[in-house]
């Protein structure tokens, strides 16, 4: 229990345009690598996430690991790509 008290502390000394910058870096920070991981996957199939799923590529290729496993990645990316830019949006309103 001790142990949070110092970080209390620390969290109460932060002003509120710290706070929102750190939010903001963070979700930039996010915001890169979901981007990074969308682009790679797109050149990887050589299509967008959208076509990938209307063209069930996952079926397709029997449901390999590699491939699921991939689906899997870029739907997260794609969310929180667009997560991200909601919330950048929101950070920027309230700063």
């Amino acid at each position: 229990m001790s142990v949070g008290y110092p970080i209390k502390q620390m969290m109460e000394r932060i002003s509120n345009d710290e706070l929102i910058e750190m939010f903001r870096r963070e979700y930039i920070r996010k915001l890169t690598r979901y981007r990074l991981t969308d682009e790679f996957l797109r050149k990887k199939y050589g299509m967008p996430y959208e076509e990938f799923e209307q063209e069930n590529v996952v079926a397709k290729k029997n449901f390999s690991w590699d491939v699921e496993s991939d689906a899997q990645e870029w739907e997260m990316a794609i969310d929180g790509i667009s997560t991200c830019l909601r919330k950048l949006g929101e950070v920027k309103i309230e700063y």
